[in-house]
């Protein structure tokens, strides 16, 4: 085990820990779900035609079911200039993330005009051994996404990889922010 890093501790101090809940900057909007739509090429009319949206069962257009979507909408956005971070910090031996997968769960749609939250938790942190890192550490996050009316909408869910350089596991390093002391 890395010089200094106790998993344990982490997963006492970090499992379940919550982050404030944070509105997003700026409502759902049109332009960036008709992006997303060409970028997949994606032609649904619900997506796309306010139209044919306001005839269908939701009455506007809905944003396709990505939580990469859903999580842009219920963020700061990029203007101004504000610090959140996207992967909850987790002392770990290895600087180096991979965001190894997500999974997202539906409960409603989004709709064009709607203001989303975001409430983010640890929902588990674990040491698994990848063939350049023997301890490299892993982190679940959870986000749960709601809509104006406190309406959960979806929870997306992802695994991220911590792991340090072969160099770094050579050396036996532990990068500073693994000190839980």
């Amino acid at each position: 085990m890395a010089a200094g890093y106790d998993i344990e501790a982490v997963r006492r101090d970090y499992i379940g820990k919550e982050f404030a809940q944070s509105r997003g900057r700026y409502p759902v909007e049109y332009d960036p779900i008709r992006r997303h739509c060409h970028m997949v090429e994606d032609r649904n009319p619900l997506f796309l035609d306010p139209e044919y949206a306001a005839r269908g069962e939701y009455g506007a257009v809905i944003c396709p079911p990505s939580g990469w979507l859903a999580m842009y909408f219920a963020s700061q956005g990029p203007w101004p200039p504000v610090f959140e971070a996207l992967v909850p910090i987790v002392p770990a031996p290895g600087k180096r993330i991979v965001n190894m997968g997500q999974d997202v769960e539906w409960f409603d749609v989004i709709r064009v005009g709607d203001q989303l939250s975001v409430r983010r938790r640890i929902a588990d942190v674990y040491q698994k051994s990848i063939r350049i890192d023997p301890e490299a550490v892993w982190v679940v996050t959870e986000s749960v996404i709601s809509n104006q009316r406190d309406e959960i909408v979806c929870t997306v869910r992802n695994t991220h990889l911590f792991h340090r350089t072969p160099e770094e596991v050579a050396a036996g390093a532990v990068s500073p922010k693994a000190d839980t002391a």
